[in-house]
Formats: C-alpha cells, structure tokens, sequence
C-alpha cells in the first residue's frame, strides 16, 4: 500500500533562501560586534567619579579627625575640629580640581 508516490515532491531548498540566511547571519555578527562593549572593566568615567567621591570623603574626613585630635591635645574644643573641617574641604577640592585638569589616559 506504500508503494505510492507522495502526491507533492519534497521542496527543494531555493538558493534564494540559502543567500537570504547567509545574509542574516552577516548582520547578526555585525550587530553582536557593534553592541560588544569597547572598554573591559571599569569604565573611565566611573573611576574618575570614584576618585572624586574618595577624595571629597576622604578630605573631609582626615580634616575631621586631625581637628579632634587637635582639640583633645590642647583642649580647644570645638575650634580645632571646625579650623581642621574647613582644611579638610579645602584640600578635598584642590585634589578634585587637580584630578579634573589633568589628561585623560589612554586605555590602549
């Protein structure tokens, strides 16, 4: 009873569909490699806004506590602490400004 004959023949892949996967696949590349991040690990920008967030912290901070200690040697509560904040903002923008002005690196 098998010994028919399908009544359709199989289609025959057309080499217009080959050409058009082809081409497909082409552009699949090409938008995987244009959407692949140009710079591994850290960006520029997030480092430089890092080091700026460190050293405001940090300036502020270290003027803080040499203030304290200033006021515990000497017992001049609270003028140490306050003269030390002010030494400690000031020296926190000079380093975010310095860091600001200089050139970027190259990554390469």
């Amino acid at each position: 009873m098998r010994d028919e004959k399908p009544a359709r023949e199989p289609i025959v892949e057309d080499a217009r569909i080959d050409a058009l996967e082809a081409r497909l696949k082409a552009a699949r590349e090409r938008e995987e490699q244009r959407n692949r991040p140009k710079v591994q690990g850290a960006d520029a920008n997030y480092r430089s806004g890092n080091r700026v967030l460190a050293d405001l912290i940090g300036g502020i901070l270290g003027g803080c506590v040499i203030g304290w200690a200033f006021d515990a040697l000497f017992e001049s509560s609270p003028w140490g602490l306050l003269v030390g904040l002010f030494f400690g903002i000031v020296v926190a923008f000079r380093n975010i400004i310095r860091a600001t002005n200089k050139a970027p690196e190259d990554p390469q």
